[in-house]
Order: C-alpha cells, then structure tokens, then sequence
C-alpha cells in the first residue's frame, strides 16, 4: 500500500510526506525505490501517524458479552484509530491467575483484530485482600490492576507495591477511598480520589515500584502527582477525553453522564489541562466502558458507571483542544500513542521498517457523532450529537487494514 499525500506526524514534527507499506512494515517514509502498490490511499487533507494505542479499556469478555465483547470492543478500537489496547480486569472470572488469564487470553487470540495486552489483577477476585502471584503473572500482562475498586487496606496496597517492584511490573490504581463516599452518585467527592493517591505516592515512595494513577479527575491528584514527580516518585498517570472535555455543570440526569470518577469542576479541568502542558499527565486513555442500554437507561442514580470512548478519543480531542491552539496536534498523538506505548512497554513507531500500525485521521471533514452506529455494543456516550473533525478514515494493523471509511 502507499498512502500518500498526508501529514505524517511524528515526534520529531509533522510534514507531507508519503508512507509505503510491505510485507507488514514500513517500507519507506518520504521518498524511496519505484513500487507498484496493490493499493493507492489518498490522505490529502489527512494527519497519518503511529497508530493509537490506549492503556485503559474494558472490553467486558469473559463474563458480559451483552455489553461489549472482544470482537466488538476490538472494532471499535481500529475505527478510532487503535490498533493496541489494554483490557481491564473487572471481568468474570477475574484474570488473578494464569489459569484464569489464559481463559481471556484465549478468547483474544481468537477474536480480536488488533493487539490486545490483558491485565491481571492486584488481588484474588479483586476482592482487596489476598495478593495474586504477581511473578507468576508479570509476563503476561500488561500490568496490574483492579480497576473498579480501590484497594483500602494500606497494608495490602504496600505490600503488592514491594512485589510489583521485585518483578519489574506496573501497578495501575483506581485510587477511590470508600471511606468518603455517601449514598448516591452525586456523593463521590473529590477526597475519595486524591485522598488515595496521596496515600498511594508515599508507598511509591518508599517501595520504588512504578505506580500508575488511572483516570485522575481532580486538581488535586494532579498537584499531588506534580509535587511527586518533582521529588523523584516513579509515579506516572492518565486523564480521559471527557474531564478534559466536559465539568459537572454540563451534565445531565441520563446515564450517559454516568462514569467512576464523576464529572468535576472547571477549576479541576483546567487544572488538567495544566497537566497536559507541563508534563504532569502522562497519556490519554478512554476508559472506554460500555453497559447495555437498559443498564444506562435509568438516569444518574441507577444507571450503571461507565460510558463509551474508543471511536470518538481522538476527534474530541483534535478539535477540542488542538483547533482552539491548546495542544500541538503532536502532542496530542504522543498522549494517546507514543507515550502510552513507552512507558508500558508495548513497542511501536512510525519509522521505516517498523511493524506497520498506522491510523490516518481526517482533518478536514467535519461530522456530527452518532452513536447507534458505533461498532460498539456500548453506545452511550455524553458527546452523541456533537460536531467534530478529525475523524478515522483508515486503520492499518501489521501492515493488515482492520478499518476504512466507506
């Protein structure tokens, strides 16, 4: 294939230039020997980079097929523009042993059309109290995590930090204190998040194992993180589109409102914001969680935690934050490719004679989001209706097309 025409964005920059694609790499960037493609793209008017690649998604298999599945989940990720994506493990039953991790992992070679790291849990069952064989389990996920739920019990949380450490891995915390939460969804303070991380970046601290904050929603944790990265922590963390994008002014009684942590104030996402441009916020990720209708058909109050974000991350974003001027177009792609895919090891670039995983984004043409025809079977998302550019127009997976627009 030769895609041509398009803006290539890399870290170095962005520039027109042309991409060959053979034999599953990257033939050529630029210029380079005479070819006669099977196939012609052209991506005038289009950004082509390494594709996305998103450390926080659920993908609900084994265990609620009726909400997402990994054929389904994985579908939706190559119309957004991935091609690797690390899933959850709040599934059933709970990947906290290599038995129960090869069950999902059969499931993924079988079904998913892109790359797809599980994770394993922190504890049995997530249950917050008996810790999994971390050694046994560090070479076949991504990292550690019990995604969903917080680990109360300090003892515990530090204990799986020393061993997460001794074997070189991850941890990824929902940092959620249920000791400050009240009674209904509107109850979730801003405390219960930084609370935990607070607590969590002194454990860091004192096991030297590399701590991951998933989804920070507060000024608070990104001050903390802040404050930790400058005194050495091996801390690093991710934000998602919608507490960039959206604050609890603008929501709504309707489940697709609905997410864990909730949507806070503008005070906290400017402070985001802030931890984009300085370095504080490491990476972008969706937390990509899709329910069934019924289940997010019940308002805020009774409908289930969770909203959908593969196939919308990136238009949100480009036209969100990067037309307005507040991000680099290449600094976007970095937090959602480049530096997902460094600091959890999972490889990847768009340079000659690399794998070729490249997603190519429509800057030009504006549309207007609709879920019902998400690939997804999630579908609610508080964006439905908005009006974007920047969508995917072509996804390649190891040199394979796994998406293209009509």
């Amino acid at each position: 294939m030769l895609i041509k025409n398009g803006t290539v964005v890399r870290p170095s920059g962005a520039c027109k230039a042309d991409v060959a694609v053979r034999d599953g790499r990257v033939a050529w960037i630029g210029s380079g020997p005479d070819i006669r493609p099977d196939r012609v793209f052209d991506a005038s008017g289009c950004a082509v980079g390494c594709a996305l690649a998103d450390v926080h998604v659920h993908l609900r298999e084994p265990g609620n097929p009726e909400k997402e599945t990994i054929a389904t989940g994985t579908a939706a990720a190559a119309r957004g523009g991935y091609t690797l994506v690390c899933a959850m493990p709040n599934l059933n039953p709970v990947p906290d042993s290599p038995e129960t991790l090869a069950l999902e992992q059969g499931i993924i070679d079988r079904d998913a059309c892109i790359d797809v790291r599980p994770y394993a849990a922190i504890t049995e069952g997530r249950a917050g109290r008996k810790l999994v064989d971390f050694a046994a389990l560090k070479d076949r996920c991504a990292a550690f995590s019990d995604d969903g739920s917080g680990v109360q019990d300090d003892a515990v949380m530090e204990e799986a930090m020393r061993r997460v450490a001794a074997c070189d891995g991850i941890l990824a915390a929902h940092c959620e204190d249920n000791s400050y939460l009240g009674g209904s969804y509107l109850e979730i303070p801003p405390e219960s998040e930084w609370k935990q991380v607070e607590r969590d970046l002194v454990l860091a601290e004192r096991t030297g194992c590399h701590y991951h904050v998933c989804h920070i929603s507060t000024k608070e944790s990104v001050r903390l993180i802040r404050a930790a990265k400058a005194r050495g922590v091996r801390v690093t963390c991710e934000t998602a589109p919608h507490y960039l994008l959206l604050t609890d002014a603008m929501r709504r009684d309707e489940g697709r409102f609905k997410m864990n942590p909730p949507l806070r104030g503008e005070e906290d996402r400017q402070e985001l914001l802030a931890g984009l441009l300085d370095g504080t916020i490491d990476l972008i990720a969706t937390d990509h969680a899709p329910h069934t209708a019924e289940q997010k058909s019940r308002g805020l109050e009774g409908s289930a935690m969770g909203i959908v974000g593969l196939e919308t991350a990136f238009p949100l974003l480009y036209t969100g934050l990067v037309l307005p001027g507040i991000l680099s177009l290449e600094r976007l792609w970095d937090l959602m490719s480049g530096s997902p895919r460094r600091i959890f090891g999972l490889g990847g670039c768009l340079e000659p004679g690399a794998p070729a995983d490249i997603a190519v984004f429509d800057l030009e043409r504006a549309y207007r989001i609709d879920s019902a025809a998400f690939a997804s079977r999630g579908k609610s998302t508080p964006f439905d209706g908005w009006t974007v550019r920047g969508g995917c127009v072509l996804t390649i997976y190891n040199g394979k097309t796994v998406y293209a627009q009509d």
